[in-house]
């Protein structure tokens, strides 16, 4: 029957009877002879590919059950594309995997993969033979044109046919290391499996029950499967019980399964997918140069030295910036001699919801990406699907240079339980695609091959099918996310003691062990013999002991390392450091912010510079929609400690316009979980630095040093000449009683700091000061309290202040509305302050050229004049 929508009902049925009319096979083959002459798969194997399709499948229609009755939260599911099954097959467990939401089968498989119940044909990975031609403009990476691509790369070659995996160290992230079985109570409980197992194939026993009597059902046991299914619907019903998320999101996502949770419909996780890659690949590049123990060892790959990243999108992502910008930087990078090996994978179903993708235009597209090696499989063909997977993951595995899997599906059900197709499909178009189920498709194969009759498969699918359905049923009594606290319970932990102590061990170290490399590095004469240092020298300072305290640590961005940075900020740290630790990017900041994300994840502390605030607007997703998303969306299995260095903020006389003279901050306030320091003065800079390195070191925290320009060079205070300005660099042994928590803020006494307050920040603290001296003169007394952080508000600091003269002038260089004022006025008002307030802010407006941004930014005599304003009432 054909209707014009499929409905989860109709798909069912239609799956029914096209079981039931396949014809019996004319013999029976051996399961574990390969389904076809001269390709790798075997029956078992296409028996396993099905399971999970199937189970891919069931979810799918519980997903659709739950939702009719209100207990189903999500239902954008996998129909259709549910080839990615042999996607997962084709690879290793241990390969990282960056996941979009039609990824159901993939995810059952890798669940079956990392137990030991799929095994891998050919002993891991199809061997190349298609002999498809070189990406255009990517030369075979021996040759490296520049130091950080040398550097970063090595030299010697990366082609290692046969390479095998190595365990995960002592002390890594538990990714890939352990696998789950369901136990006979019905829970899963984690067993450990080998890295590869493959190497270690499992010793499966026939099981009668598991396929209807038939031994050819009996060489995959379903508990990976249902241990799976249960993570999803747990993750459908928002249950507090989900492995992952925890009831916050559904996502594909485990730690123990090596799939990184994504929450991005539209491709953002490709630029973090770059980044794992080149993060991979750098430290493979360390461990094959030896390593060292102790606290200054340089950090191990969670991963096996020759694992690869995964990444799948839909075709519609095709055309998003985010996954522009990630194809073009893994295409620039190879162009280069810089090895990234990460396999796109996309899934090209022709819609992106309603809108068709032009016939043709998606192919085109990744065909004509330079630097990117192109493989295109149909879904419709799991035999094939998984010889050119197989074929794909090998060559990516064995050159590490990026490729793209181009993998034709189709779209069943819809784009999720809302959707009326029938606004925008033709009946006929719905049934195309419906003769096209990659489900239908795998078991028509294993009739055809002799594994299987129709009847064996549609009881199986049934199996399948109540198996799901009781599971669905188990997890609906299952509690929910309770509470507030419950729900931001991971988002972003503060664990301020351990911060502290791990800048005290880094003192420790620094002023101890090792003092003698750390003058080296400041070649004989460390900062703090300097004398008084500006604030871009300080934060220089401050990033240098930071790479001697951390090798995991790199710093890297545009203009940084040869350059030294647009206003010399990084000056001479490359030449200190290296090219692997100090190096220049490409002019994206989406793929800047995207390596971070990557380094991050593979256990590195990456520090990277967005060059002007104003550029971060271009690219501000990576941090909201990925960076500050991560630990909430994992409870933690997974994060992306990050410092990011952002100048920025305005009074850039004579300089710029808008773009370099940005004054919101709005947009990255607005995250949730993410610190937000501003250094002032250069005694404060590197203190600030030191504790957003720590807390990224120990609570995964995703950072931004937001560094007011204007100040960068600023000697003086009062009067030309007077050095006020300049601040003396902390010697080791005072960086811990010198440690600045997040969150406290700097309070300044002048005169009696009796009469009024002035909460501000940045640019503010000197303009405040200066305006303090005035007032002084008049007998009126200021306290000026430089916030310090923006995120989270030293609050506490706040409300003292204020309190001890019941007087307060915010003055706030950003913009009235949607400035850092707001926030400080409403915390005022909810602690139930009950003095004067008065706020002196910029005015919503961009920021001009040349003098006329005096009309629209914070003055002196404008703050002088707030406070005597005050002191009136």
């Amino acid at each position: 029957m054909l209707i014009d929508v499929t409905t989860p009902q109709h798909l069912d049925d239609r799956f029914r009877e096209s079981l039931g009319a396949l014809p019996e096979p004319e013999r029976r083959r051996d399961p574990a002879q390969p389904v076809r002459d001269g390709v790798a798969l075997t029956g078992h194997q296409l028996l396993a590919l099905f399971d999970a399709q199937v189970t891919s499948r069931q979810l799918d229609l519980a997903g659709r059950w739950l939702r009719s009755f209100g207990e189903g939260f999500y239902t954008i599911g996998s129909a259709g594309h549910e080839a990615n099954a042999a996607v997962a097959a084709a690879l290793r467990p241990t390969d990282p995997a960056l996941l979009h939401y039609r990824s159901g089968a993939f995810y059952c498989t890798r669940a079956a993969r990392a137990a030991g119940e799929f095994l891998a044909a050919g002993g891991d990975e199809a061997t190349p033979t298609s002999g498809a031609p070189e990406p255009a403009g990517a030369p075979e990476p021996a040759g490296v044109p520049d130091d950080a691509a040398r550097t970063v790369a090595g030299d010697e070659p990366s082609d290692e046919p046969g390479t095998r995996p190595e365990p995960s160290p002592v002390g890594a992230p538990v990714m890939g290391a352990a696998a789950y079985r369901v136990g006979a109570d019905g829970t899963a409980e984690a067993v450990p499996t080998p890295a590869d197992p493959v190497a270690n194939p499992t010793d499966v026993t026939a099981d009668p029950a598991a396929g209807g009597g038939d031994p050819a059902f009996s060489a995959v046991q379903p508990d990976a499967y249902a241990a799976a299914a249960r993570d999803v619907l747990r993750g459908m019903v928002a249950s507090a019980r989900e492995p992952l998320a925890g009831g916050r999101h559904k996502v594909f996502g485990r730690a123990d399964l090596a799939v990184v949770p994504t929450t991005s419909t539209i491709a953002s996780h490709l630029p973090r997918a770059v980044g794992l890659g080149l993060a991979l690949e750098r430290l493979r590049r360390v461990e094959t140069a030896g390593r060292r123990d102790g606290a200054d060892a340089p950090p191990r790959s969670p991963w096996p030295r020759d694992a690869i990243v995964v990444c799948s999108f839909g075709d519609a992502s095709v055309n998003h910036a985010s996954a522009t910008a990630a194809l073009n930087t893994a295409g620039w990078y190879d162009h280069t001699g810089l090895r990234i090996p990460v396999l796109f994978v996309c899934e090209d179903n022709g819609l992106g919801i309603s809108v068709r993708s032009p016939q043709g235009w998606v192919e085109r597209t990744l065909r004509a990406r330079p630097g990117l090696r192109w493989f295109a499989a149909d879904g419709a063909d799991p035999v094939e699907t998984y010889r050119v997977a197989a074929e794909a993951a090998a060559w990516v595995r064995r050159h590490r240079r990026p490729a793209v899997l181009h993998l034709r599906t189709v779209r069943l059900l819809g784009h999720a339980g809302a959707d009326a197709e029938s606004a925008y499909r033709s009946a006929a178009e719905i049934a195309a695609d419906e003769a096209r189920d990659p489900v239908l498709a795998t078991a028509r194969l294993l009739v055809d091959a002799g594994l299987a009759t129709g009847g064996e498969l549609l009881a199986r699918y049934d199996e399948r099918g109540w198996q799901i359905r009781r599971i669905a049923e188990e997890v609906l009594d299952e509690p929910k996310l309770a509470t507030a606290a419950e729900v931001v319970a991971p988002l972003a932990p503060r664990r301020p003691a351990r911060v502290a102590a791990a800048v005290a061990e880094v003192a420790a170290r620094a002023g101890g062990p090792g003092a003698g490399a750390r003058v080296e590095a400041f070649g004989g004469k460390p900062p703090e013999l300097a004398g008084p240092l500006t604030l871009a020298q300080s934060i220089n300072a401050a990033l240098a002991d930071g790479l001697l305290a951390h090798p995991h640590m790199a710093v890297f961005g545009e203009d940084v390392a040869a350059k030294g940075g647009v206003y010399g900020v990084t000056k001479g740290l490359r030449e200190k450091f290296g090219p692997a630790r100090v190096f220049d990017t490409l002019l994206d900041e989406t793929s800047v912010l995207g390596l971070g994300l990557g380094a991050g994840l593979a256990g590195l502390l990456p520090v990277p510079e967005i060059q002007y605030l104003a550029y971060l607007h271009n690219a501000e997703d990576q941090l909201r929609g990925e960076a500050a998303t991560m630990q909430f969306f994992s409870q933690g299995a997974f994060r992306n400690p990050m410092v990011v260095r952002v100048p920025g903020l305005a009074y850039q006389e004579g300089f710029g316009g808008h773009f370099h003279n940005d004054n919101s901050v709005a947009v990255l306030r607005d995250v949730p979980g993410l610190v937000i320091a501003v250094p002032a003065r250069p005694d404060d800079a590197a203190p600030l630095l030191r504790t957003c390195l720590a807390a990224a070191a120990v609570d995964g925290s995703v950072c931004v040093l937001l560094e007011p320009i204007a100040l960068y060079h600023t000697r003086d205070l009062y009067e030309p000449g007077d050095g006020e300005w300049l601040g003396q660099y902390a010697e080791p042994g005072g960086w811990a009683a010198g440690h600045v928590p997040i969150g406290r803020a700097r309070v300044y006494g002048v005169g009696s700091a009796q009469d009024v307050t002035i909460l501000t920040f940045g640019n503010g603290v000197r303009m405040s000061l200066r305006a303090a001296a005035v007032l002084a003169d008049e007998g009126i007394g200021t306290r000026v309290v430089d916030l310090r952080w923006l995120a989270p508000l030293p609050v506490a600091d706040i409300i003292r202040e204020a309190s001890a003269t019941g007087r307060v002038l915010v003055v706030d260089e950003t913009r009235r509305s949607g400035g850092v004022g707001e926030g400080i006025i409403a915390a005022l008002v909810d602690a139930g302050y009950v003095g004067a307030a008065r706020r002196v802010a910029g005015v919503d407006s961009f920021v001009p050229l040349g003098p006329a941004a005096r009309q629209v930014l914070v003055s002196e005599e404008a703050i002088t004049q707030g406070a005597r304003t005050l002191l009136a009432r």
